[in-house]
């Protein structure tokens, strides 16, 4: 398949700062004094409309971290100045009446700015790191309990200008410890007794791959052919050293191009290298519903920060997986709009990847300048929405038995395709993410067991199939949640259809 006939749509062009403007007319007393500031820090965008609504959000969510809690609240946490140990929540409704709960009095134990979330099979949120933060703790906490040291950030950091271990990688492995990176290091953390059960080699490619110097990670598809016990991460891009240094001195180094593989639950872990077509940072990497990897946004060269990178990447690559090695990367259709610092992306519903954000400025600065401001928000289609695909394979779901599921658990999907089936077909489940900072966490997608398809109809449009599909083993393997199912015929997938693990 023709991985680069792929296409970019803009969805909103809201330039004009002003047609964000919520706070400054109703809670002044909570913005900063600058009046550039003066606007909405939050919006719900609505997908199918296009439409986007202003939100109320009471303290600075700058660089903060989030998750969203096995009842699809999203459990937002940390950020900057007087919002540095809030944690504030925003429960989803069908009309225009929810907004931000900041009313619940429980605070963090500390400041959490730069920290890393990661929702935990108890239907717990584990907090990991943030600036100077070499500790964790948990939201919500129990009786008593306060913050869990971890002297393994501490160790990891580089110098107290440039950390590069800040908004840590986490993953969640098969034995339900927590899978930990910092800067070139790794760790797999009990965090139930607070015990580092293994250490892992350090990554190759001199340099680091955490904010600043800010890579990107994610664990490649988990399939229920081995139990989903076999967890395999992959981080890309990041700077050398002195990247920080030397961005602050003005002089813009490359960014670094090699990525890494390791199947943390070998018995003898090590790192498998390999190169992007070309080097990057501050880029976003996203698992694609068809169990592919999209890297999206960033730089070619300099650091995360205000002005500390000069050259944008506007090419996606896509990797795949499961390719040969040397035939895994290919570079996808260009957008015309710089996404660096600040910037992010996400997977819709419909399999494209929702793009937004950049502001390497302190402030808004839309003119003077080669890298704006940016509030306009597009949409990459990949090559699996193409005309010719949806014609030829494209899967389309009919129903779900059921849309609340309990592990191990059987349930039926009954879909149509344009024509009978000649390969085989896979259901996928992702676990969406909270995407900022290159760092997209909670992220997740499985490949659940079924029952070899059969025939129920057949039209001169298409075929109707149904199929048993078996849920996740347990919360390890799918902490509880909701999550996008998909049906992949020859590689390209339907329209989700939410189902829900517990």
């Amino acid at each position: 398949m023709d991985a680069s006939g792929t296409e970019w749509r803009r969805l909103c062009d809201a330039h004009d700062h002003n047609a964000f403007k919520h706070d400054c007319d109703v809670r002044p007393d909570k913005l900063r004094t600058v009046a550039a500031y003066c606007t909405a820090n939050a919006i719900e965008y609505n997908i199918g409309s296009n439409r986007i609504r202003p939100l109320f959000i009471f303290t600075d969510t700058w660089c903060s971290s989030g998750a969203f809690a096995s009842n699809g609240t999203l459990v937002q946490t940390g950020g900057s100045s007087d919002g540095g140990s809030d944690i504030r929540y925003f429960t989803p409704c069908s009309g225009d009446n929810c907004d931000w709960d900041n009313s619940q009095p429980t605070k963090l134990a500390t400041d959490r700015w730069y920290a890393s979330n990661q929702i935990l099979p108890e239907n717990r949120i584990i907090i990991v790191g943030g600036n100077t933060k070499f500790n964790y703790e948990f939201v919500p906490k129990r009786t008593g309990e306060g913050v869990f040291s971890l002297p393994f950030l501490s160790q990891t950091v580089t110098t107290a200008q440039a950390q590069n271990n800040l908004y840590p990688f986490l993953h969640l492995s098969s034995d339900g410890n927590l899978f930990i990176f910092a800067n070139r290091d790794s760790i797999l953390l009990d965090y139930k007794n607070n015990v580092i059960v293994k250490s892992f080699p350090k990554m190759p490619g001199d340099g680091p791959r955490n904010h600043p110097s800010t890579g990107s990670s994610v664990i490649l598809p988990l399939t229920a052919a081995d139990g989903f016990t076999k967890v395999e991460v992959f981080i890309c891009g990041g700077c050398p050293d002195n990247g920080f240094t030397s961005a602050n001195a003005g002089n813009f180094i490359d960014a670094l191009r090699s990525c890494g593989r390791m199947v943390i639950t070998d018995q003898n872990p090590s790192w498998s290298m390999e190169d992007m077509p070309g080097r990057r940072t501050m880029s976003d990497m996203l698992i694609l519903p068809n169990g592919e990897v999209i890297i999206i946004n960033g730089a070619r060269n300099g650091v995360a920060g205000w002005g500390m990178a000069n050259a944008s990447v506007l090419t996606p690559y896509l990797y795949r997986p499961t390719a040969p090695f040397g035939r895994r990367f290919f570079t996808l259709a260009a957008t015309n709009i710089s996404r660096m610092y600040h910037s992010t992306a996400n997977i819709l519903p419909d399999g494209r990847v929702f793009v937004g954000g950049s502001n390497p400025h302190f402030g808004y600065v839309f003119t003077g300048t080669p890298f704006p401001t940016e509030l306009r928000l597009e949409a990459y289609s990949s090559y699996y929405l193409e005309n010719v695909y949806t014609e030829l394979f494209r899967p389309k779901i009919t129903s779900v038995s059921s849309s609340s599921v309990s592990y191990k658990s059987t349930f039926t999907i009954v879909f149509s395709v344009p024509r009978a089936l000649t390969n085989g077909v896979q259901f996928n489940v992702y676990a969406p993410s909270f995407t900022t900072h290159a760092n997209s966490m909670n992220q997740r997608l499985l490949t659940l067991a079924a029952t070899t398809p059969a025939p129920v109809s057949t039209t001169i449009l298409n075929v109707v199939y149904s199929s048993t599909v078996t849920a996740p083993i347990s919360a390890v393997a799918a902490p509880p949640g909701s999550y996008m199912l998909f049906v992949v015929n020859t590689g390209i997938p339907s329209v989700a259809h939410w189902v829900h693990f517990s």
